[in-house]
């Protein structure tokens, strides 16, 4: 994995606030790239860490091939790996950890706030939340369902069922934030909805925002206004429960 650290004025303390971050795709890759969200978090004094877990490019078919038919599975494995690191690091302090993702990084920030309860807050971004009603309303079609879960719900729901992260909504105690835009056609907003109204049922710590006339894209080609509201709300989101006051 990679670990971005906060710029010298930012080192407000020894250890300091972590932020997980992870990948959409899945069938994507990190690596030396520049993404302007990496570099927001760090320069408000977060360690920034990613990686690149079964799952992705540039590994090799079989890196890439090895969550089809098991999202939550290997991926999972990985990313238990990597949190183990996070914590092991003395610089991090490891009681306030975030953990946020896009697409199917929003899928994982969502499994993993469902399996451990490692992290103080979670951002879930245009996320994948129920495969079974994905299959009826995303771009994509049942094939995108099928190709990564390696079922259709009708044919072996049971196995669609449990790659769903609002499967383990009951155990998600993490003060999580949704963000999502009303107009994205790959991942649509009654993902978003769904997970929102059953924590705000059971009375957890959850909000939703979403953005008006935006779609998949919005955090690389949205309105400039949007995607720097998006950005506040991240941040102010991993302020308020991570403790680190934002750079202006």
């Amino acid at each position: 994995c990679w670990v971005m650290r906060p710029p010298k004025e930012a080192k407000l303390k020894k250890s300091k606030p972590a932020i997980l971050q992870i990948h959409g795709g899945p069938h994507c890759q990190y690596g030396w790239m520049f993404f302007h969200e990496f570099q927001c978090l760090a320069s408000a004094g977060y360690t920034v860490v990613y990686s690149n877990p079964r799952g992705s490019k540039g590994y090799g078919r079989d890196h890439c091939d090895a969550i089809r038919n098991d999202w939550g599975g290997a991926d999972w494995v990985d990313m238990q790996a990597v949190i183990a690191m996070m914590r092991k690091d003395k610089t991090i302090n490891s009681k306030n950890m975030g953990v946020m993702g896009g697409s199917y990084g929003g899928y994982m920030t969502n499994w993993i706030v469902g399996h451990t309860d490692r992290f103080a807050a979670a951002v879930a971004q245009r996320s994948i939340v129920n495969h079974l009603s994905k299959v009826g309303t995303a771009d994509n079609g049942p094939e995108g369902t099928r190709n990564e879960t390696g079922e259709d719900p009708w044919s072996n729901l049971e196995q669609v069922w449990r790659q769903s992260p609002v499967a383990y909504a009951e155990d998600m105690h993490t003060p999580l934030l949704i963000v999502h835009s009303d107009e994205d056609h790959r991942v649509p907003l009654e993902q978003a909805e769904q997970l929102f109204a059953v924590l705000r049922w059971m009375g957890r710590e959850v909000e939703m925002v979403i953005f008006e006339g935006e779609n998949h894209g919005l955090s690389r080609g949205g309105r400039p206004g949007n995607r720097i509201e998006r950005l506040r709300r991240i941040s102010g989101w991993f302020d308020k429960y991570l403790g680190t006051k934002p750079s202006e």
